[in-house]
């Protein structure tokens, strides 16, 4: 059996996760960020592509003051292996990709089946962290990645914080496109609660 998967998303109004520039800092208000943290506590690994890894250097680590969280297993989906090994996940994180694998600092490197696009397979991923013992999985970033995910099906549930501004059509989407052709092939998600944190709205969802 796969993981159980959440996309955790942080965006503007209109679904954005950057500037045009890319400048992403911050978004959503401390509240949000807290409990994002919370979330990365409570599953068992965490997985982000390689173009946030080049943006944004994530630790990807659970913070939370006064506490000692569980952390979880960091994963990147690398398709041509370019995380570099200054990255904060060179140090312990399980990278995917389709290239030859090579040292990348301190991190796993395990090469995977290739699908159609040239790309790590996504289920041959999730099988490899189910062998692993990994049964909850949250991602992160970025809009390739998600809608990798949602476009086979395999996004079982949505964390989505809001917070109350618009960037606009040159923004950068949290979710790229899907090539959807009809309504009828859109994922679709049941909501199951809507609770303010500061000025941001934290929406939960699962699939139908």
């Amino acid at each position: 059996m796969r993981p159980r998967v959440t996309l955790k998303l942080a965006t503007s109004l209109d679904g954005k996760i950057a500037m045009a520039s890319g400048e992403s800092q911050w978004i959503t208000g401390p509240q949000s960020r807290q409990q994002g943290h919370r979330l990365r506590a409570s599953h068992d690994a965490i997985l982000v592509g390689v173009e946030t890894v080049l943006a944004d250097n994530p630790q990807l680590t659970a913070r939370l003051e006064g506490e000692t969280p569980k952390q979880p297993l960091r994963v990147v989906l690398d398709s041509q292996l370019r995380t570099p090994a200054s990255a904060h996940l060179a140090d312990g994180a399980v990278i995917y990709t389709a290239a030859e694998p090579r040292d990348v600092g301190q991190a796993e490197v395990v090469r995977v089946e290739i699908s159609t696009d040239g790309r790590p397979s996504i289920e041959a991923v999730l099988a490899d962290l189910s062998a692993r013992g990994v049964s909850s999985l949250l991602i992160e970033g970025g809009g390739k990645v998600a809608a990798s995910f949602l476009r086979g099906g395999l996004i079982d549930a949505i964390e989505w914080f809001r917070a109350p501004m618009i960037l606009g059509q040159s923004g950068r989407s949290g979710i790229a496109e899907l090539d959807f052709l009809k309504l009828s092939d859109a994922p679709r998600f049941r909501r199951l609660a809507v609770e303010p944190l500061g000025d941001d709205l934290w929406e939960r969802y699962e699939k139908v």
